[in-house]
């Protein structure tokens, strides 16, 4: 018997009988949920309270081994009658119950002479509590079918059990009609049995999570005021006790010391030295306010909860005070985080992605400034270094799906190279091996690269077992040169040194590689290596907000400024005179290079180190994560943009100054952060993992409103049935995603739709 799985026998039962139910782990009575091939605690069982439970959990639920089941209060109560040691007086209660609340035919025996009488209620309200006499409702559960912890015998029900019984056939009560009755039992409990100590509804989200440990000394002592030692019994003191001590430290002493005087049996040598063994590690301040507040205590509007916040901040008992609908009229609330602004810097930089914004059809702001970067920083490659040797080049991904505008800045680039007599810096539109990459550096040392459908390269160049060696070469190559730019590339060693084999070395090379690309076809070329071998936090991948944006039907012919193309000119040629169509001519791929060192204003400088600081702290806290090659790079592709922002302002005499420094690093951090947030949401290292999260974006994209079976097979017939079905379980199952129902053309559907 202990074997079998009562959800599987009783829960569908259950369902059609109007109830709500959770799974309960065996052994216990508490929700539980079976993960990895064991069972472990569901503290998000709650969410169940506010809707029907689906055929889909059901399932999923019967699935699992020796799965006991619970009934989500809210549209029932149940009457606990906890007295263990008095069957007379338990059945006294019981009686008193049927008479009050009406005979209601479910009854169950768990650890008799306990019991507890399950009704319908009116309308839900919280659970009410008379020690050892409850009625347990909103935000609370009970076990109905599983086996019994304390006897390993099931839950018994005399008369008729819940899954026998539609939701209908059972009395109905109200809150004042419960309250009343447990007055009524309560003042038949002998003095041994009644409550002397302090007792709270465990709700959803306890205060003891909502306030920090250290409070105040005003509001520690409002709320004691509601807490009056009238003969408590000892659990209750020493709980208060050590509450106390961790609100208020030592400071809390005398306080301990008044509030335990209130009982006549208090004996003061007594109260210090368990004042003393007090070392409280969790509990603290938000005790003392969970069970004031329960009693009726509402803190003034002026009153500061949080003792670890500064005189003045937000007042700490918004969030608990609107949890318990206490009137909140005064309560402050912390000013929402701002959205990311991008913004476009000034000068070369500037102009050129302005220039791209006002010819193109359907302007893209993100992408034209990603493609400006990079041309700019080409065209200042060997020319141009931080003070720490850091150079110019870039690599950055436009995403945006096909149709979006995104090829027309690599149209500007071109054109304005050509007419500027840059095109030298030009690589060709593809890379079709590592060596071709390695030649056209040989050729020209500060090149960019503009590949269309980036996303399809990168999948070939990244997946080494099916892509021959040349291709994935490329990738390779490019790893190495990106860390090679302020120093010397050595190229590779061939065993016949033909002449046409020599092994070609590449002085301070500065490949700048600009790649345009759908969301589908970028993130499935990755997988999990190249977030952790670093190739991934090379790049800046900067994902568009707009796919598809106002189209600008004005659009005529376009023709860049002159002032553009001298800046570009200027830049090539470091900061010197252009010459004609000669200007921009690097030094050869041997020649010894001395760039300009771009020096760094003291505000600059010292918002770098505050960043190195910060994300020090970051690198520690993601250890062992996927991300710390993402975290890693931000520094120094932040410096890097604060480099070719500081050139394109003034070519001659460049200087990075705090604004380039606050521009870049907030907008390196920003994409930074999303590319982050993609990579947990898309890459994936199997193909089983890659259909997972892509089926969990179709639900994600439902939003708040969910997305029915019918609509989910539709947005994903590449996926067999089966594997469908097995993925949308595997999601169930992990409380990724959760079910409900809504109206659908009349009819009701099931849903499915994300949790946050």
């Amino acid at each position: 018997m202990t074997n079998t799985s009562f959800m599987a026998r009783f829960g569908a039962r259950l369902v059609t009988n109007g109830y709500a139910i959770l799974p309960i782990g065996p052994g216990t009575k508490k929700p539980g949920r079976f993960q990895r091939g064991a069972w472990a605690d569901y503290p998000e069982w709650n969410r169940h309270a506010e809707r029907g439970t689906t055929e889909v959990e059901v399932a999923t639920w019967s699935s699992w081994p020796d799965c006991g089941i619970g009934i989500v209060g809210g549209a029932v109560a149940a009457v606990d009658i906890d007295i263990k040691d008095d069957a007379d007086l338990a059945l006294r209660i019981e009686q008193l119950a049927r008479s009050r609340l009406g005979d209601t035919p479910a009854l169950r025996i768990g650890r008799p002479p306990k019991r507890m009488l399950v009704y319908r209620t009116a309308e839900p309200f919280r659970g009410i509590k008379r020690h050892p006499l409850e009625v347990l409702c909103l935000g609370q559960q009970f076990v109905a079918y599983a086996i019994h912890p304390d006897t390993g015998a099931p839950y018994a029900w005399p008369e008729e059990g819940l899954a026998d019984l539609d939701i209908t056939d059972l009395p109905e009560i109200t809150a004042e009609a419960a309250t009343a009755f447990l007055d009524e039992a309560y003042a038949l409990l002998p003095e041994v049995l009644r409550q002397r100590g302090l007792s709270a509804v465990a709700a959803a989200g306890d205060v003891e999570r909502i306030h920090s440990q250290i409070g105040t000394l005003p509001a520690i002592e409002a709320a004691l005021a509601w807490l009056p030692n009238a003969e408590l019994d000892y659990d209750s003191w020493m709980r208060v006790g050590m509450a106390l001590k961790g609100a208020l430290g030592e400071a809390g002493a005398d306080l301990f010391a008044d509030w335990s005087a209130q009982a006549a049996k208090d004996v003061p040598a007594t109260t210090m030295k368990a004042w003393a063994s007090f070392k409280p590690d969790r509990i603290g301040a938000g005790t003392i306010y969970h069970l004031a507040i329960e009693r009726g205590w509402q803190p003034e509007p002026d009153l500061r909860l949080d003792g670890s916040l500064p005189d003045g901040g937000d007042h700490p008992a918004a969030g608990l005070l609107a949890r318990l609908d206490v009137a909140a009229a005064a309560t402050a609330v912390s000013a929402p985080t701002p959205a990311y602004a991008l913004a476009i810097p000034d000068g070369l930089v500037g102009d050129l992605t302005d220039y791209m914004l006002s010819t193109a059809r359907r302007p893209q702001p993100l992408l034209s400034l990603g493609a400006s970067l990079c041309a700019i920083g080409a065209l200042m490659g060997r020319n141009y270094r931080t003070e720490s040797n850091l150079r110019s080049n870039l690599y950055v991904v436009g995403i945006a799906d096909s149709g979006s505008g995104k090829n027309h800045a690599r149209e500007i680039i071109n054109e304005t190279f050509f007419e500027a007599g840059l095109a030298h810096h030009l690589g060709g539109n593809k890379i079709a091996s590592g060596a071709g990459l390695l030649t056209a550096l040989h050729r020209q040392p500060a090149i960019l690269f503009q590949i269309d459908e980036f996303g399809m390269f990168l999948s070939a160049a990244a997946d080494r077992k099916r892509s021959p060696r040349h291709i994935t070469e490329i990738l390779d190559n490019m790893t190495e040169l990106y860390t090679s730019a302020g120093g010397i590339f050595l190229g590779a060693e061939y065993a016949n040194r033909d002449g046409t084999n020599e092994r070609r070395d590449i002085n301070q090379p500065c490949l700048c590689v600009y790649g345009t690309t759908t969301p589908l076809h970028f993130w499935g070329a990755l997988q999990g290596a190249n977030v952790v071998d670093g190739s991934l936090a090379r790049f800046l991948i900067l994902p568009s907000d707009e796919d598809y944006p106002d189209e600008n039907i004005a659009v005529g012919i376009r023709q860049a400024s002159p002032e553009l193309i001298n800046g570009l000119q200027l830049i090539a040629s470091g900061g010197g005179a252009p010459k004609g169509n000669l200007a921009g001519k690097t030094a050869d791929q041997n020649t010894a290079v001395n760039p300009m060192i771009v020096p760094m204003t003291e505000d600059a400088r010292a918002r770098f180190r505050q960043l190195s600081i910060e994300l020090t702290e970051e690198l520690r806290a993601a250890a062992g994560t996927a991300f710390t090659a993402i975290l890693a790079r931000i520094g120094e592709n932040a410096l890097k943009l604060a480099l070719i922002v500081a050139v394109g302002r003034d070519p001659v005499r460049p200087e990075i100054e705090i604004s380039a420094a606050e521009w870049a690093i907030g907008f390196v951090r920003h994409y930074a952060q999303r590319t982050m947030e993609a990579v947990e949401r898309h890459v994936a290292d199997t193909e089983t993992e890659a259909h997972l999260k892509r089926l969990k974006e179709i639900i994600r994209g439902s939003g708040a409103k969910g997305i029915t079976k019918s609509e989910i097979t539709r947005a994903s017939q590449w996926l067999k049935s089966r594997d469908r079905d097995e993925i949308l379980l595997t999601l169930i199952e992990s409380g990724d995603i959760t079910t409900g129902m809504r109206d659908t053309g009349g009819r009701r559907a099931m849903i499915y739709r994300l949790l946050a």
